[in-house]
This record gives structure tokens, C-alpha cells and sequence, in this order.
């Protein structure tokens, strides 16, 4: 059986167009089972049945569906919750609420089968064994192509601090974060490292430590300085020179 999803808005039209859209998703599988017209409604029909998602408008009569997400985060065996709103200054809250995704209205198909996609994903007890402990938890927000993406934190190599921004680092993908450097070391603890004063590294992926040429204190300058090689990727940073030892350590010890 497929994923069973609880509508909240409180606008008749907006309701049955999610309720179309979702018929139309078949990766995975889904079906409304429910709707709501505001946040009591849905508190009711969640106390008598039950829902893998909730399609969860902001903005209604009431308490609003930050509110709501709010009280079903504190209940036990919670639905996943995906925003669907037309307001999109909401997006950084969202996520602080462990929102699964953030839609704005009007919704394309192609990215609510993407939300769908990922609660499916999160519900998998196999997937959820496989993460380290905390890792399915710590993620950071980063700004992809107008949207509010996470990226769990198990999947950076590196953050660099570039002109008014900080580029984040996958094997992957890179991405754009308006936090400051100094912040993020602060919250990402120990498993990065601070090899220069522009960039923070993953220590699982240090993988050498070279002389080379680097980029110097002038726009075009290159002098020879030490670098660390970032897998997989295979990028060198510049290393200062008071964390060459640092560096060298996190390479032997293989990581935390």
C-alpha cells in the first residue's frame, strides 16, 4: 500500500488540487486518505486515524500550521510533514521543525513526487540503521536554485568562505549558504577541521597533505604553500601553516 496523506488548508480549491496531484504520483505510490480545513480538524481526524504525511498549509484561521507542526512533533509516531503554502519566507522555521520538504504554491508535479519521494525514503527502517547516530538529524539549509534544501551534514567534504558566502562542498553538488564560517565551525563541531581562515574540512575527507601552489595574498598571486587533497572530489585547499600538524594528524588518524 502506498503512502497515506492528510491534507490541511483551508482553502476548498487548494485541497483538491493537492488530492489531484497526488493521484497522478506513482514513485512511490500515495493516497489522500483525509482533509482538513484548519489545524482542530486535522488534530481530530489524526486522533481517530492514521497518515504517513501530512500536506500542511501555513496560513489559516486558527492556529496556523507552524502550530500545528509544532504539536505533532511532540506526539509519538508523528506523520512526516511536507509545507505547502504559497508564502515562501517561511522556509528556514520549516525545517528547523523537521519539515521533510518545503512547497510553494502553485505545486508542480514533479515536486511534490520529489517530497514524496523522500518521506518514502525516511521511512525506510533499513535506511535509518545505516545512518551514524545523530547524522539523519544534522543537516544544514542550503539555497537551491530558489528553494531551501537540506544536506545532511555526513554528506559535506568541505565549507569555503568565498566573497559574501559560504560554498558547501558534496561529492555531488555545490551549494550556497548565507551562514558565516565561524558559526558553522562552532555547530559542526569537531568532525571538520579548520585548515585555513577561509575554510572549514571534513577530517574523513583529508586525504594528503602536499607542498604545492596555492593561491596568495594578491587576486592572481600563487606561491608555494601546503594543501590537503579533499576526497573524492580530489580539490586541494590551502592549508596555513599552523594547521599543518593538525592536518597531518587527521590524515593518519583516518577521520573521526
Amino acid at each position: 500500500m502506498g503512502l497515506r496523506v492528510l491534507v490541511v488548508d483551508d482553502e476548498t480549491l487548494a485541497r483538491l488540487r493537492l488530492r489531484s496531484l497526488v493521484a497522478e504520483c506513482s514513485s512511490p505510490a500515495a493516497q489522500v486518505v483525509g482533509e482538513a480545513a484548519n489545524a482542530q480538524e486535522a488534530v481530530a481526524w489524526l486522533a481517530a486515524d492514521r497518515c504517513d504525511l501530512v500536506l500542511l498549509d501555513i496560513h489559516m484561521p486558527g492556529l496556523d500550521g507552524m502550530g500545528l507542526a509544532r504539536y505533532l512533533r511532540s506526539q509519538a509516531d508523528a506523520p512526516a510533514i511536507v509545507f505547502v503554502t504559497a508564502h515562501a519566507e517561511h522556509a528556514l522555521q520549516a525545517f528547523e521543525l523537521d519539515a521533510v520538504d518545503y512547497l510553494t504554491k502553485p505545486v508542480r508535479r514533479d515536486r511534490l513526487q520529489a517530497a514524496l519521494q523522500r518521506v518514502a525514503q525516511r521511512g525506510r527502517p533499513a535506511a535509518q540503521a545505516a545512518a551514524a547516530p545523530g547524522d539523519s538529524e544534522l543537516m544544514l539549509i542550503v539555497n537551491d536554485l530558489g528553494r531551501r534544501v537540506r544536506v545532511p551534514v555526513s554528506d559535506v567534504l568541505y565549507l569555503k568562505a568565498e566573497l559574501k558566502y559560504v560554498t558547501l562542498r558534496t561529492a555531488t553538488h555545490t551549494h550556497v549558504l548565507d551562514d558565516s564560517l565561524t558559526d558553522l565551525e562552532q555547530r559542526l563541531g569537531p568532525r571538520f577541521l579548520r585548515v585555513h581562515r577561509n575554510a572549514l574540512v571534513a577530517r574523513r575527507a583529508m586525504q594528503a597533505l602536499e607542498r604545492r601552489l596555492v593561491p596568495g595574498e594578491g587576486t592572481d598571486d600563487v606561491a608555494e604553500g601546503w594543501a590537503v587533497r579533499v576526497g573524492p572530489v580530489g580539490e586541494w585547499l590551502t592549508v596555513s601553516r599552523r594547521q599543518v600538524s593538525a592536518v597531518k594528524d587527521a590524515i593518519a588518524e583516518g577521520g573521526l
